[in-house]
C-alpha cells in the first residue's frame, strides 16, 4: 500500500472535518483543489483539471486558483449553492519545522457570505435555523452582514414556516435532523440550501456565550426557542471563526404582530418580486423604492413583508410621511443628506467581522458627517415619529473625529504595507515615515552624484526585493569604474552590480524604518478599529433611524410624484376605496389610461362582492390593487386614489391565477383546491380574501357547485365573514344576491360596438349576463373560421339548454331558513310580468302599441306552472331559477 505524501495527508485531515465544503488549501500563492473538490471546483468556475503526485498509484485529480483573485471563485460557488472552506497557512514558513502548519480560518457559505460584490445591498442575506420539540417550533433569522437577529416561538403548524421563509427568503437552513424532514415536506423552490447538525449541537446550550451577547434579555426565552438561538450562535462562530459584536441584540416577534401575508398571496400579488422572472420590476417593492440609501430600502422591503395591525403605528408613519410632504424644502434637504450616507449597517458589519479597511473607514467618516444635518432638519418637525428620531439619533462626533485624526486622506487598500496612518496621529509613525522618505531622497540623488563622480552616464541606481539597492554599470563601462570605490554584489550577462558602505546603511535604515512603520501602522489601525467596534451599539441604533427616515422621506417623494393620497385608517369593518388604481399597472401602461374603480366593503351589507365579466376586462386587476392599497396603507404610506378608508387587516390571502405542481403529483386544480382549503381554515373575519374563478379547475357543475357552497362558507359561518372579492364566470351565482345575507353583485363594463366588444375596466352594481368568451379568442387572434364555428356551437348549446330548462333556479339550502320554494319562484316571476304589461310602448307618432312580448305572457306562465321543482337536483333548481328571472326580464 502506498503512503501519502505528508502535505496530502495534511490536506486529507483538514478535509475529513469540513466533509460538505469544498476546501481551498493555500499552496504559496495559490488554492488548490484536489479529489472531488478540484472536479466540482473545475466544471463550476471552468479551470483546467490536471493532476498531482501524492504517493497514490493515480495522480490526485486537481485544480486552482490564484489567492488575490479568490473573492471572485467564491462568489461563483456560493451563488450556486455551495460552501468554501479556506485553508491558510497558520505560522511562517520560515520558521517550521518540517511542513508548514495549515487550518481552516474561515468557512463561507450561503447564509454567512457578505461580500459586496455578489450580495445584493438592498437586501438581508439571512440564514435560518429552524428547531421544534413538544408541539413547539421555533424560528431564527439572522443577517451577519447587519447583525439583525429575530426570533419567533410557536405551536406546531408547518403551513407557518413556509409564509415566514416566504418574509425572510433565507439562502441558508440550519436545522437537526428531526426538523430536516419538515422542511422538505414544505417543497420549497430550492433556493435556500439545506445545513444539517446533530441534535445535541442545539441541545448543548452555551449559557456564558448566550448571556454575553444578550445579557438578560434571553433569561425568559421559551426553552424551544433558547435552544434554536443556540443552534444559529453555534454556527454562526464555527463558520466565521470570530465572534461577531455587531450580533447583539434579539428582536423577539410574534406571528400575530403583523399582518400574515401566505406564500401563495405574496407570490400572487408579486409585493418584491414579479411572477415572471421574480426580478423586481413589475412589483410593489419596485414602485415604492426610490430611497437613498440601502439601509432604506432593506427597511422599505421588510415593511413590505410585514404591514403593521395597530391603528396608532400606523398613524404615526403616515403622519410622518404627510409633514414631510408638507415640507418640500425640507424633504429635498433631507434627500441631498441621506444619499450622502453609505451602507453604516454592512460597515459595521464588517468592522465586526475584522474585515474593514481603511478606505471603508473613511466612507463611515463620510456617512457620519452627514448626520448632524440631518438632526437639524428633524428639529423641525412636530409629528411624534419624526420627533422620536430627532430625540434618538446619535450624531456619532467622537467616531467620526477619531477616524478623521487617525486615518490619512488617500489609503492603501491593504492593512501591511503602510500609507495608512496620518501625519501627527503618533509620532514614531513620524520619525520611521521620515526616515524612509529623506532615506530615499538620498538614494535617488547617489545616481547623479555616481554620475558625475565615475563619468558613466549610463549608471543607475536601483532596488528589488532580493537583493536590496545596488549600482549597475553595464559591461561596456567596466574599466571606467575608479578603483577600490565599490564593492562587487551581482554580476549579471551584460552588467555588473555593485554596493558601497554609506548604501549598505542607508538600506538598513529605509528598510528598518519601512519594516517598521508598516508593522507599526497596521497595529495602530487594529487598536483604532477595536476602538470604533466598542461603539457599535451606538451606530445600529444610528443606522435603523437613518433607514427608517429614508423610507417615510421616500414615502414622500413617491406619493408626490404620483398622486397618491393620505388614507385613513379604522379599526371597524368598512374598507372604502374612491377612485382606486392599481399601483404597479398604472406605471406600465400609458400615463393617463389607467381607469379608477371604487371599493366599498363592510361585514354587512357588502361583505362579499361576486365579480362578473369577460376574461381581460380586468376583474384580477381590480382585485389585486385593492389588497395592494390595503397593504400600502397598513406599511404607512400614501395609496392611489382620490380617498381611502381602511379597516385595517390582520391576514390577506389570495387565489388568484392558475399553476400545477406536477412533479408533487398535483394538477392545477388540486393546488386550487389546496389554496382554498387553506384559506378557509385560517382566514378571519379581519381578514382581506380574493378569490379568483373558484371551480374553473373541473367541470361545470362539480365548480360551479364548489364555488357557491364556498360562498356560503364565507357569508354563513359566523367566525368567519371576511370581506371578500369572488371573481367568477360562473354567472348563475349572480342569483345569490338578496338570497345570501352580505352578497353583492358587480361587474366590469363592456361596450358592443359593430360585432366588437370594448373593454371600459370599470367595475358595476350588478352582474354581468354573459363572458364574452367568443370575442375575447377573437381578439387574441384566432382563425377567423374558427370563431365563426364556435359562434354556431354556441348557439346550438344555447339553444338546447333553453328547450331543455324552459325555466331553472332555486336556492339549494336545505334545511334552512333562506330556502326558496316554488311558490317564491312563481310569485318573483308574477311580478316581473305585472311590473312589464303595465308598461306602455309608443311609436314614433305617440301611438299605443302592443308588444311582442304581450303575446308571450300566456305560454310563459304555463311553462312556469309545470316546473316539477321536487324532481330537480339542486343545481337544476338553481338554473331554473336564473332562466325564470331572465325570461321574466325580457318581457317587461
Amino acid at each position: 500500500m502506498m503512503k501519502l505524501t505528508p502535505m496530502m495527508e495534511q490536506y486529507m485531515q483538514i478535509k475529513a472535518r469540513h466533509e460538505d465544503c469544498i476546501l481551498f488549501f493555500r499552496l504559496g500563492d495559490f488554492y488548490e483543489m484536489f479529489f472531488k473538490d478540484a472536479e466540482i471546483a473545475s466544471k463550476e468556475l471552468e479551470l483546467v483539471l490536471t493532476g498531482k503526485d501524492c504517493g497514490m498509484e493515480e495522480r490526485a485529480p486537481m485544480c486552482g486558483i490564484p489567492h488575490h483573485a479568490a473573492k471572485g471563485y467564491i462568489g461563483r460557488l456560493i451563488s450556486k449553492g455551495y460552501k468554501v472552506a479556506i485553508c491558510e497557512q497558520v505560522e511562517d514558513p520560515a520558521l517550521a519545522k518540517g511542513i508548514v502548519k495549515r487550518d481552516v480560518i474561515k468557512i463561507i457559505t450561503p447564509g454567512t457570505f457578505n461580500d459586496d460584490s455578489f450580495i445584493d445591498e438592498n437586501k438581508n442575506n439571512f440564514i435560518m435555523t429552524i428547531y421544534d420539540e413538544d408541539g413547539f417550533l421555533s424560528l431564527s433569522f439572522v443577517d451577519i452582514s447587519t447583525g439583525e437577529f429575530y426570533n419567533t416561538c410557536f405551536r406546531d403548524e408547518i403551513s407557518i414556516i413556509s409564509d415566514e421563509i416566504s418574509k425572510f427568503k433565507p439562502t441558508e437552513i440550519l436545522c437537526p435532523p428531526s426538523s430536516k424532514s419538515i422542511i422538505e415536506s414544505l417543497e420549497l423552490d430550492g433556493s435556500s440550501v439545506i445545513t444539517e447538525r446533530p441534535l445535541d449541537y442545539f441541545e448543548e446550550i452555551d449559557e456564558a456565550m448566550i448571556k454575553e451577547r444578550f445579557g438578560n434579555n434571553t433569561s425568559s426565552t421559551h426553552p424551544v426557542s433558547l435552544k434554536c438561538i443556540n443552534g444559529i450562535l453555534k454556527y454562526i462562530f464555527e463558520t466565521q471563526k470570530v465572534s461577531l459584536t455587531n450580533i447583539n441584540a434579539i428582536e423577539f416577534y410574534s406571528i400575530k404582530d403583523t399582518m400574515t401575508i401566505d406564500i401563495n398571496s405574496r407570490r400572487n400579488l408579486e409585493l418584491t418580486e414579479n411572477i415572471r422572472d421574480k426580478g423586481k420590476r413589475g412589483s410593489l417593492l419596485w414602485v415604492l423604492d426610490k430611497c437613498s440609501t440601502a439601509m432604506g430600502s432593506r427597511t422599505l422591503r421588510r415593511w413590505i413583508d410585514q404591514p403593521l395591525i395597530t391603528k396608532n403605528e400606523i398613524e404615526k408613519r403616515l403622519e410622518g410621511v404627510e409633514e414631510i410632504l408638507k415640507n418640500l424644502n425640507q424633504c429635498e434637504l433631507l434627500e441631498d443628506a441621506l444619499k450622502r450616507i453609505y451602507d453604516i449597517e454592512r460597515l459595521v458589519g464588517k468592522i465586526s467581522s475584522k474585515n474593514v479597511n481603511a478606505k471603508e473607514l473613511l466612507t463611515l467618516k463620510n456617512s457620519i458627517e452627514n448626520i448632524p444635518p440631518i438632526k437639524d432638519i428633524l428639529k423641525e418637525f412636530n409629528s411624534p415619529i419624526l420627533k422620536d428620531m430627532y430625540d434618538n439619533l446619535d450624531e456619532l462626533k467622537d467616531i467620526a473625529a477619531l477616524i478623521d485624526e487617525s486615518i490619512c486622506s488617500n489609503p492603501a487598500i491593504t492593512l501591511k504595507e503602510g500609507n495608512i496612518i496620518k501625519e501627527g496621529f503618533n509620532k514614531y509613525v513620524d520619525e520611521y515615515r521620515d526616515a524612509k522618505f529623506h532615506g530615499k531622497q538620498w538614494i535617488a540623488s547617489l545616481e547623479n552624484t555616481e554620475r558625475e563622480v565615475t563619468g558613466i552616464k549610463s549608471l543607475k541606481v536601483g532596488y528589488n526585493k532580493v537583493f536590496g539597492y545596488y549600482i549597475e554599470i553595464s559591461k561596456a563601462n567596466y574599466s571606467s569604474i575608479p578603483e577600490g570605490r565599490y564593492i562587487r554584489k551581482q554580476t549579471l550577462a551584460n552588467a555588473e552590480r555593485f554596493i558601497t558602505e554609506d548604501l549598505k546603511e542607508m538600506e538598513n535604515k529605509i528598510l528598518g524604518a519601512e519594516e517598521k512603520l508598516c508593522s507599526l501602522e497596521y497595529e495602530l489601525f487594529l487598536s483604532i478599529r477595536d476602538s470604533i467596534e466598542k461603539q457599535i451599539g451606538r451606530m445600529q441604533i444610528s443606522a435603523k433611524i437613518l433607514g427608517e427616515l429614508d423610507t417615510l422621506a421616500n414615502f414622500s417623494r413617491i406619493a408626490l410624484e404620483n398622486n397618491f393620497v393620505k388614507p385613513s385608517i379604522n379599526d371597524s369593518d368598512e374598507l372604502t376605496i374612491v377612485e382606486g388604481r392599481h399601483p404597479v399597472v398604472e406605471k406600465v401602461i400609458d400615463s393617463g389610461t389607467f381607469v379608477s374603480n371604487n371599493t366599498k366593503l363592510n361585514c354587512s351589507d357588502n361583505e362579499l362582492l361576486i365579480i362578473t365579466g369577460p376574461n381581460m376586462a380586468g376583474k384580477s386587476t381590480y382585485m389585486r390593487q385593492v389588497a395592494l392599497i390595503t397593504i400600502m396603507a397598513q406599511i404607512g404610506s400614501f395609496v392611489p386614489a382620490k380617498e381611502a378608508n381602511i379597516s385595517i387587516c390582520d391576514k390577506i390571502f389570495t387565489r388568484i391565477g392558475a399553476s400545477d405542481d406536477l412533479s408533487g403529483g398535483k394538477s392545477t386544480f388540486m393546488v386550487e383546491m389546496w389554496e382554498v382549503s387553506n384559506i378557509l381554515k385560517n382566514a378571519t373575519n379581519k381578514s382581506l380574501v380574493l378569490l379568483d374563478e373558484v371551480g374553473r379547475g373541473t367541470s361545470t357543475y362539480d365548480g360551479l357547485s364548489i364555488a357557491w357552497s364556498v360562498i356560503e362558507y364565507i357569508c354563513n359561518n359566523k367566525n368567519l365573514r371576511c370581506k371578500t372579492l369572488f371573481a367568477t364566470h360562473y354567472h348563475e351565482l349572480t342569483a345569490l344576491e338578496g338570497k345570501i345575507q352580505g352578497v353583492k353583485n358587480y361587474s366590469v363594463a363592456v361596450k358592443e360596438l359593430n360585432n366588437n366588444i370594448i373593454f371600459l375596466r370599470k367595475i358595476v352594481e350588478g352582474g354581468a349576463d354573459q363572458s364574452y368568451g367568443i370575442e375575447v379568442a377573437k381578439l387574441a387572434g384566432l382563425p377567423k373560421e374558427v370563431v365563426e364555428r364556435a359562434k354556431t356551437i354556441l348557439k346550438s348549446l344555447e339553444d338546447e339548454k333553453s328547450s331543455n330548462h324552459s325555466t331553472k333556479i332555486s336556492n339549494s339550502y336545505e334545511n334552512n331558513a333562506a330556502a326558496v320554494t316554488l311558490d317564491e319562484v312563481k310569485e318573483e316571476a308574477k311580478k316581473e310580468i305585472k311590473a312589464s304589461s303595465t308598461k306602455k310602448h309608443k311609436n314614433k307618432n305617440n301611438e299605443l302599441q302592443i308588444s311582442f312580448n304581450d303575446l308571450e305572457k300566456d305560454t310563459f306562465i304555463q311553462d312556469l306552472g309545470e316546473i316539477d321543482i321536487m324532481s330537480m337536483t339542486p343545481l337544476e333548481a338553481m338554473n331554473s331559477f336564473y332562466e325564470v328571472i331572465r325570461k321574466a326580464k325580457k318581457l317587461r
